[in-house]
């Protein structure tokens, strides 16, 4: 049997997957590839967000050390990519409420952790009603936290122009290719591809499949304490005139951190759209973009995997089950929806939406405890290394964090290629690298 044979190949052509590729063909000598289940790159979850560029002042410095430095570098490096590649780029700023008094001490601390983060201070300021009301006459509140340099983006054109890029440097993309099954023995990787009859083989895998990595990890007997559960996204697009109701991003304290759940945003689109979302309705797969399911195969699939995991633990919670209704509600109905946003936006009116804007799908991993994982998941085979659990704000440090990936492969000898002379430009690597150390 005639068999492809590649260096490395990634798996998932999000903006995780396209990075990776960018910096390993701008980095060394070899034959990347990269496989994408879908007709096009970007397809997912790094193409359905909602293309807010974040500042990290609400992620606690020690307990997302990665995450947070990988948000903080990132924000020089994209602005400069967009200009270089006359991409979109909005600041906007985001405004974190608290509709409650005992809120208020979230925004002193997410006050505190910009600071630590690396946000320049005159970025962040504590606003009080009167403030906020001066700023956004149509925003009800206690307080606020003010971002000036949230921003808005297309993540969609930045992995595209991040994958022109990789290819210019010989990074080969296979489009269509959905991954059936995964072999691993001492000397490479076998990786069966639908309607490829010939496998891809390799001497390193990188899994970074979004809603799919705890799935392929799981072909190969790795990271079988960790199942995911999946949760849509919905958004309405508010209607002109209405949409000038508010001229910065909303976002709330959230009342549930434990859970994925989110209050609904007001959000500003790069194109300049405004936008209420998200809710966070529970699916049954990774591309359940309408419904419960695909199908009925993939529900009976996922409720058995469920009842044999430390889910199961979680869906007896009193409390997540009355979350697990409300945002089916918040699905089945504009009004409930809306009525959320009115909290901090009372003028606003079921009416004044008219269309849905782009849902997108969050996979949050658990334990076998049943209990949310916060971090991203790390787990490594002879040749192969896992990326699971790359959840919010992924889309934003995505190409910080695939280098701090690259550097740990470097480290454990998983990388045995020849390293290219070093390229001028925006994209250095050893600087990057070097705040991760």
């Amino acid at each position: 049997m005639e068999i492809y044979m590649k260096d490395v190949v990634i798996i998932g052509g999000g903006i995780l997957g396209t990075s990776l590729a960018h910096w390993l063909t701008r980095l060394y000598e070899g034959d990347i590839c990269v496989l994408e289940k879908e007709d096009r790159i970007a397809s997912h979850a790094s193409g359905r967000n909602t293309g807010v560029l974040h500042r990290p002042f609400y992620l606690d410095p020690e307990k997302n050390k990665i995450f947070t430095k990988s948000a903080s570098l990132m924000y020089d490096i994209w602005k400069k990519y967009t200009l270089e590649n006359n991409l979109p780029w909005l600041e906007v700023g985001t405004l974190e409420i608290a509709i409650k008094e005992e809120q208020y001490n979230h925004l002193e601390k997410y006050l505190e952790w910009g600071e630590l983060n690396g946000i320049d201070k005159k970025d962040l300021t504590l606003l009080s009603r009167k403030e906020v009301k001066n700023l956004e006459p149509n925003v009800e509140c206690v307080a606020a936290l003010r971002c000036k340099s949230d921003t808005a983006v297309d993540y969609s054109k930045l992995t595209e122009q991040l994958k022109i890029d990789a290819e210019s440097n010989g990074a080969k993309f296979i489009l269509n290719s959905h991954v059936e099954h995964v072999k691993e023995d001492d000397e490479c990787v076998s990786i069966h591809v639908k309607n490829i009859s010939k496998p891809i083989q390799c001497k390193l895998m990188i899994n970074c499949a979004g809603g799919n990595s705890v799935d392929i990890a799981h072909m190969l007997n790795i990271g079988k304490e960790y199942t995911d559960l999946h949760f849509r996204g919905e958004y309405w697009i508010a209607d002109q005139p209405y949409d000038s109701i508010v001229n910065t991003n909303i976002y709330s304290v959230p009342r549930h951190p434990s859970f994925p759940f989110l209050d609904p945003h007001w959000i500003i689109r790069v194109d300049g759209r405004r936008q209420i979302g998200p809710n966070a309705v529970p699916v049954a797969g990774p591309n359940v973009y309408k419904g419960m399911a695909i199908d009925g195969n993939e529900l009976i699939s996922k409720i058995i995997e469920i009842l044999q995991s430390g889910t199961r633990k979680l869906i007896l919670n009193p409390e997540f089950l009355s979350l697990f209704w409300n945002e089916w509600m918040s699905s089945l109905s504009k009004d409930v929806m809306i009525k959320r946003a009115q909290q901090f936006i009372p003028k606003l009116k079921a009416g004044h939406f008219t269309r849905k804007g782009t849902a997108g799908i969050r996979s949050p991993v658990l334990n076998n405890t049943g209990k949310f994982v916060s971090d991203t998941i790390e787990l490594d085979g002879p040749h192969t290394y896992h990326i699971l659990n790359y959840n919010s704000p992924g889309a934003t440090g995505a190409p910080a964090y695939a280098a701090y990936i690259i550097n740990r492969l470097e480290e454990a000898k998983m990388l045995n290629l020849s390293r290219k002379n070093k390229q001028p430009g925006i994209w250095n690597f050893e600087q990057i690298v070097s705040h991760f150390n």
